[in-house]
C-alpha cells in the first residue's frame, strides 16, 4: 500500500499559483513518489478563487478583528472566513483517511507553516515574521501527529531524512493496526521504535516505556489516540548525533560475544569516527547490518531504526 502523502497542488506540478505557475519539487515528484499516493490540495481554488487571481496576504487588523486573509490590492476583498470553513471541512476529511504526511508551500498565506509574513494596516510587515498560514494552522491544530514539512525546507538533507522517515513510521504505525487496535499490537510496534525513540528522544524514550508498560490501565481508544501523537511528536525531534552514537554503541554491546578483537576494534572506530563527524551514519550502520546478518538476532532485526525506509532513498548518505 502506497503511503497517503498531502500536498500543496502547486508542488507536484499543478499549475494553480496566482499568476497560473507551479512550484514543482523534484525531490517529492521524482525520488519519492513511487511510494507515495498524493492527495493534492489548493486551498485558493477549493474555496472558488480563479487561476490566474490576485495576490493575497495576511493582514493584522488588530487586538479585536485580529488577523485577516485579504487580496493585497483590495483589503476590503476579505477570504478569511471562507478560507476557514473550507479548511476545517478539508482537515476533518483528511483526519479520517490515515493520511501520513503533508508537504505545504512555504510562505502562503493559506500553506505555509512557519514564517509567512502579516502585514499591518499601514503596508509593512509585522518585526516578527511568525505568521502561518490559515489552512496549515487547522491541519496543526487536527491532527497534532502527521508530519509536516514545507517545500523548501526539503532541500536540507536532516530536514529532508526526518520528514521522510516519520511519514514512514506512521505508515508502519497504521499497518500495525490494520487488523484492529490492540494492547499487542501497540506494544509490539513500540518495542521496534524503542532504538529510535533513544536517537530522537531520550527523555520521551523513557516516558513513553512507562506509558506503554500501564497500557492495560487504560481505555484502549483514549490510549490509541495519546501514543501516536506523542510518539510522532518524540520522532519530529531530529537526532543528533550524540544520541546516534549511544545508539550505536548500545548495538555493538550485542555483538561482543560475536566478534572477534579485529571487528570490535573496527565497529568501534567507525562508531568513533561518525562522533567526530569523519564518517557518516550510514557507515557504522552497514556494518552493523553486515554482522547482524552474520549473527542473526530477532530483537535486533525488527528494529526500525537500522531499516527505517528504502535504501534506494539515501537519505542517510549526507546525516
Amino acid at each position: 500500500m502506497k503511503i497517503k502523502l498531502g500536498v500543496s497542488a502547486c508542488v507536484i506540478g499543478d499549475k494553480v499559483r496566482f499568476d497560473s505557475g507551479h512550484k514543482r519539487n523534484h525531490f517529492i515528484c521524482e525520488e519519492l513518489s513511487p511510494y507515495l499516493e498524493f492527495v493534492p490540495v489548493c486551498p485558493e481554488v477549493g474555496i472558488g478563487m480563479s487561476v490566474p487571481r490576485p495576490t493575497i496576504r495576511l493582514l493584522d487588523r488588530g487586538d479585536e478583528i485580529g488577523v485577516r486573509l485579504v487580496e493585497t490590492k483590495n483589503p476590503d476583498a476579505d477570504y478569511t472566513d471562507k478560507m476557514t470553513a473550507f479548511s476545517r471541512k478539508k482537515v476533518d476529511h483528511l483526519a479520517s483517511m490515515d493520511l501520513c504526511g503533508y508537504v505545504v508551500c512555504a510562505k502562503s498565506p493559506t500553506c505555509g507553516m512557519e514564517r509567512v509574513k502579516v502585514y499591518q494596516e499601514n503596508g509593512y510587515v509585522a518585526a516578527e515574521k511568525n505568521g502561518v498560514g490559515l489552512y496549515t494552522q487547522q491541519l496543526i491544530a487536527r491532527m497534532p501527529w502527521l508530519p509536516i514539512e514545507e517545500d523548501g525546507r526539503l532541500h536540507d538533507p536532516v530536514l529532508r531524512e526526518n520528514f521522510v522517515f516519520r511519514i514512514f513510521a506512521l505508515r508502519d504505525f497504521y499497518d500495525c493496526m490494520a487488523d484492529g487496535v490492540t494492547r499487542r499490537a501497540i506494544v509490539e510496534f513500540h518495542s521496534r521504535y524503542k532504538l529510535v525513540l533513544m536517537a530522537h528522544c531520550p527523555m520521551e524514550y523513557k516516558s513513553l516505556g512507562k506509558f506503554v508498560a500501564k497500557i492495560a490501565e487504560y481505555d484502549l481508544d483514549e490510549f490509541y489516540v495519546e501514543y501516536r501523537t506523542r510518539f510522532m511528536q518524540a520522532i519530529a525531534n531530529r537526532a543528533s548525533r550524540k544520541n546516534n552514537t549511544n545508539v550505536l554503541m548500545h548495538l555493538q554491546g550485542y555483538f561482543k560475544r560475536d566478534l572477534d578483537k579485529t571487528e570490535k576494534e573496527e565497529l568501534a572506530e567507525l562508531i568513533h569516527s561518525y562522533r567526530k563527524g569523519i564518517m557518516p551514519l550510514l557507515v557504522p550502520l552497514t556494518l552493523i547490518n553486515h554482522h547482524l546478518q552474520q549473527h542473526p538476532d530477532d530483537y535486533l532485526r525488527q528494529q526500525s531504526y537500522l531499516n527505517p525506509y528504502p535504501e534506494t532513498l539515501r537519505l542517510r548518505y549526507g546525516l
